[in-house]
């Protein structure tokens, strides 16, 4: 990161120094613009030893992000200095340099890697699945691994098998052995500490691999409090304080603006509207559970005549119980709009899994694998679900099953980006009309 800024600021200083030089504005912009961006787009990756088009994406995104940023200043800066051709040169001189610096970066340090790692010696202690999940990782080229075999006091008729754990020691020192990966599940804790004690003495490497039951999954993260390492199953950037307060920020403005600019006004026209129609009240209440299951009141404008199965059976295609003007509501969603009171008092957020009916709960939660996952966190307006085609209706259990697919791959990889890009297509779907919208 130090390097693109400095890259950025040298660029900008003698192509730009007109508006550069004489206004610390401009330098403030322009390195938070860079500092915010790259944040948001998680661009500096953590993980070691990646391909040079692995996030090719994330550079493309980047030059659009940022070339937003660069051209919108001017407008507070002062566009009349630059002719708009030469900043689009400026800002294409600094998009090379990030292609550059990509290339350059990856020779550098995938030559410095071949020398200090070429061909490093692993061996494994130890046999389980997890090998095989890691066997991957020692065949790619750019790790410069030279995987040799495996110990186990279990027999195999592997290739790579070299013997039982008690031959390891002696092995290791006879054949320059560099790493030793210990599976931690088929070792003691004696036989643990006595690898890492043999590493220690003769300059090896140890790491070990937990037993972890069979229960990785790509939502796993591993947490210290203290020196004790504790698996968090269910990682989500939700669980961070930071972006709660960026979701519940977002969520109270959104909310607001709906409530003044829209609400305001459907409101009143739906009411008077409603009074020509059917007989019953405004709004809709029901229990619905949300975050930790507790139960809340969700609104909505009351879209069917009143009836005994509000709160047991779902609305189908051609359902009697719809009002006329319940059906104008429900095909736009219009009668979802007050539960944005909901968002304002903290019961749900603008994104997010569908809160359903209690019963429906209590038979998903027997029925649907991880269907209580989506609890975690609060039920909201819209979701990842309901963009994909998953809304409404329960007709097939498939249905409900890749709804909570698509719940619990929201939680998480939850962004604010992400959250504007479900509205973003839940408002053009509104607009567009759904084929579930009923």
């Amino acid at each position: 990161m130090l390097v693109h800024i400095a890259s950025l600021n040298v660029t900008f200083y003698y192509l730009i120094p007109d508006i550069y030089r004489n206004s610390a504005q401009a330098v403030a912009f322009y390195n938070l613009a860079w500092f915010a961006i790259t944040h948001t787009l998680e661009f500096y990756a953590k993980t070691k030893r990646e391909r040079l088009t692995l996030r090719s994406h994330n550079y493309a995104r980047l030059i659009v992000l940022y070339g937003l940023a660069f051209f919108a200043s001017f407008v507070f800066l002062g566009s009349e200095v630059y002719a708009p051709l030469y900043l689009s040169g400026v800002y294409g001189i600094l998009c090379l340099q990030l292609v550059v610096f990509r290339i350059v970066f990856y020779w550098g340090s995938k030559t410095y890697r071949s020398q200090q790692f070429k061909n490093k010696k692993v061996v494994v202690v130890g046999w389980d699945k997890n090998l095989q999940k890691i066997r991957s990782i020692f065949d790619r080229p750019q790790h410069h691994y030279h995987y040799v075999g495996f110990f186990d006091n279990k027999t195999s008729k592997s290739p790579t098998y070299l013997g039982p754990i008690k031959n390891c020691y002696t092995y290791i020192f006879e054949n320059d052995i560099n790493d030793v990966f210990l599976i931690a599940s088929r070792l003691s804790k004696d036989e643990i500490k006595m690898l890492m004690d043999i590493a220690d003495r003769s300059f090896k490497r140890v790491r070990i691999i937990p037993d972890n039951k069979e229960l990785y999954s790509n939502a796993m993260s591993i947490e210290l409090y203290g020196n004790v390492p504790v698996i968090n199953l269910r990682a989500s950037p939700l669980e961070l304080e930071y972006a709660n307060l960026v979701k519940r920020g977002f969520d109270v403005v959104f909310s607001s603006m709906v409530m003044l600019l829209v609400l305001s006004w459907v409101t009143p026209l739906v009411w008077i509207l409603m009074k020509f129609d059917s007989k019953g009240p405004l709004f809709f209440k029901q229990s619905r559970d949300g975050v930790n299951k507790t139960p809340f009141k969700c609104y909505k404008f009351r879209s069917m005549a009143k009836n005994g199965d509000a709160d047991t059976t779902m609305a189908t295609k051609q359902d009697v119980r719809i009002t006329r003007l319940g059906r104008i509501l429900r095909r736009t969603s219009i009668d979802e709009l007050p539960q944005f009171y909901n968002v304002l008092i903290g019961d749900m957020s603008v994104v997010g899994p569908r809160p359903h009916m209690q019963l429906h709960t209590q038979q998903y939660e027997a029925s649907v694998e991880k269907y209580l996952v989506r609890h975690f966190f609060k039920p909201g307006i819209t979701g990842l679900a309901q963009i994909k085609g998953y809304r409404g209706e329960i007709v097939k259990k498939v249905d409900i099953v890749n709804r909570v697919k698509y719940d619990i791959f929201y939680i998480k990889k939850w962004s604010l980006r992400l959250d504007i890009a479900i509205i973003y297509y839940t408002i053009v779907k509104a607009i567009r009309g759904e084929e579930k919208a009923y």
